[in-house]
């Protein structure tokens, strides 16, 4: 049976999952990590998993066996097998615009294992091969030099112009992936609508070697058309003695606008189309990865794909408790509904992750940051927490004061790689070793005792000691995860970067949420162009609060 808005509301309070776990919670607050791992020497082994590439350590979270018992309860309560079922097969779960979720999709095997995914009366499986066909061939042809400039000069750089998963994903994962890069090829990413943005860009590349890829389904995203025509302005003022007809030369689109496309000055042959059941967030997988495969290869490509279907086998396949996606959300779950926490901080060590946690942001308070579930109703608990992070060990210098003292506790996801893609000597074990130790300090902190005897061996005085005694004593007791790989490659960021789709998928299905839409975000770009037009026009003041007014006011007086 199709699902609709009616099979799915929101998580109760009073649902008996949910009671039962309150009460865990209830008889448990008082155990403390330290606590746990006193009591079970086999912790470490009980609370971790491995799969897809990827190792899950859970154990520094106040949960036991029986809370993750229950925590499994809660989910089959909430029917996650079956909504997972019907996501993999195409059923329309985004309900709010009757689409189908397919992500997936974008990374199965090829010929497909079965019968074949038929969407309203399109066999997905094949429409998908045929881009990546079509992605494979175009990046073969930049990287060779057999594609061009206007003047017959090889591509040196490539401007993605985007916004949203248009930009984060692809330049996310251009940088995890910087070792594997083409030496010839320079990646540049620009988002912003703020021409500071656009600027920079343009003063680093030649348009005579400059190849555009412009992101964008409708081709009508003010953001990126915006930037993408001050581009093409700037492409003809600058490169000597270039065409309009030259446009084709250095301008391609990821989008399904064809007479946009063609408008624009773009060859109709030299655009990627994709698909509506592909959330911006989630298409880094499709075309909206040609920056990506331009960048490390199609054969690179495609172990990235792999690497992502790994994980979603595993996903699909393996039972609740040996599912890493649904315990990394079950966690989750705990730490937000159960322990109060409000916000999530990531914390990869690996330099060229930089970009994760902006790309989990998006990933995740898009996806579940909602408070109304699928069937219309207000939600009466807590859904996505605030995501934010920085990479190690910038972080500890930075934000980790508060982590480790400060009056909220935030969970943490530690994530690094056993394996270095550079030959630096002692690098790695520092770095390793700083992960490491965050997580066992903010899981054991420091107590009085341990901080008083520290201090008397230094010899301070017990006047001294009784001022420090409260600064320097840390409470512990603050949860983690780590998530290792063995190095960072195209198939462990695909597995990873699944994982963590599949944690958000998890968790909304709990929530009772729809966590592919995001009215939200449409709200801001329908007042956007409202403002804009007034900005450059004449203004209506009776369409606004005396604040947006003398905003305005302000704005066009220096405009």
């Amino acid at each position: 049976m199709p699902t609709t808005a009616h099979d799915i509301s929101s998580l109760k309070p009073d649902s008996p999952a949910f009671i039962a776990l309150q009460k865990h919670h209830a008889a448990t607050t008082k155990q403390t990590l330290r606590d746990l791992f006193s009591a079970d020497s086999q912790r470490f082994t009980t609370f971790s998993i491995e799969a897809a590439g990827l190792f899950l350590d859970y154990a520094k979270n106040t949960l036991t066996t029986d809370t993750m018992s229950l925590l499994y309860d809660l989910a089959r309560e909430r029917k996650v097998e079956q909504r997972r079922e019907a996501m993999f097969i195409g059923e329309k779960i985004n309900t709010t615009e009757q689409r189908a979720v397919l992500h997936t999709a974008l990374r199965a095997p090829w010929p497909p294992v079965g019968a074949p995914l038929v969407i309203d009366g399109q066999d997905v499986n094949a429409d998908v091969h045929a881009v990546l066909e079509q992605v494979a061939k175009f990046t073969e042809a930049v990287r060779s030099e057999s594609w061009r400039g206007y003047n017959g000069k090889p591509i040196t750089d490539i401007v993605n112009i985007g916004i949203g998963g248009s930009d984060l994903g692809p330049k996310m994962v251009c940088q995890a992936l910087r070792p594997f890069q083409h030496a010839r090829l320079t990646m540049h990413f620009v988002s912003n609508v703020d021409g500071h943005d656009l600027d920079a860009v343009l003063s680093q590349v030649n348009p005579a070697s400059t190849l555009f890829v412009i992101a964008s389904k409708t081709f009508t995203t003010m953001e990126t058309m915006m930037n993408a025509h001050s581009a093409r302005t700037w492409f003809l003022q600058h490169a000597d003695g270039a065409q309009e007809s030259d446009l084709a030369h250095h301008f391609v689109a990821v989008s399904t606008n064809t007479e946009g496309v063609k408008a624009f000055g773009i060859d109709p042959q030299n655009m990627f189309p994709f698909w509506d059941w592909v959330g911006g967030r989630y298409s880094v997988w499709a075309s909206i990865g040609l920056s990506v495969a331009l960048a490390i290869g199609f054969t690179q490509f495609t172990e990235f794909l792999a690497g992502a279907h790994a994980m979603d086998t595993h996903f699909r396949t393996a039972p609740l408790a040996q599912n890493m996606p649904v315990i990394l959300a079950l966690v989750g779950i705990w730490q937000r509904n159960f322990c109060g926490s409000a916000s999530l901080s990531i914390a990869p060590y690996h330099q060229d992750l930089g970009n994760f946690p902006s790309y989990l942001q998006q990933l995740e308070m898009e996806s579940n940051g909602k408070r109304v579930a699928i069937d219309g109703s207000p939600v009466e608990i807590k859904t996505c927490p605030v995501i934010w992070g920085n990479v190690g060990t910038n972080g500890q210098h930075a934000y980790f004061q508060l982590l480790h003292q400060g009056t909220d506790i935030t969970p943490v996801d530690f994530i690094a790689a056993l394996t270095a893609s550079h030959h630096l000597p002692g690098h790695q074990a520092a770095l390793l070793a700083n992960c490491f130790a965050q997580s066992e300090a903010f899981m054991r902190g420091k107590t009085p005792d341990e901080v008083r005897a520290e201090m008397q061996s230094k010899g301070l005085s017990e006047a001294e000691i009784d001022a420090l005694l409260p600064h320097r004593t840390f409470p512990g007791n603050r949860p983690s995860n780590t998530i290792l790989m063995e190095k960072l490659t195209p198939a462990s960021l695909g597995s990873l970067i699944a994982l963590y789709e599949h944690k958000v998928f998890v968790q909304g299905v709990i929530w009772g949420i729809n966590s592919f839409d995001q009215w939200g975000v449409e709200l801001g770009k329908v007042l956007a162009t409202h403002i804009r037009d007034e900005l450059i026009g004449q203004p209506s003041p009776d369409q606004h609060d005396s604040s947006t007014n003398g905003l305005i006011a302000r704005a066009r007086a220096a405009l």
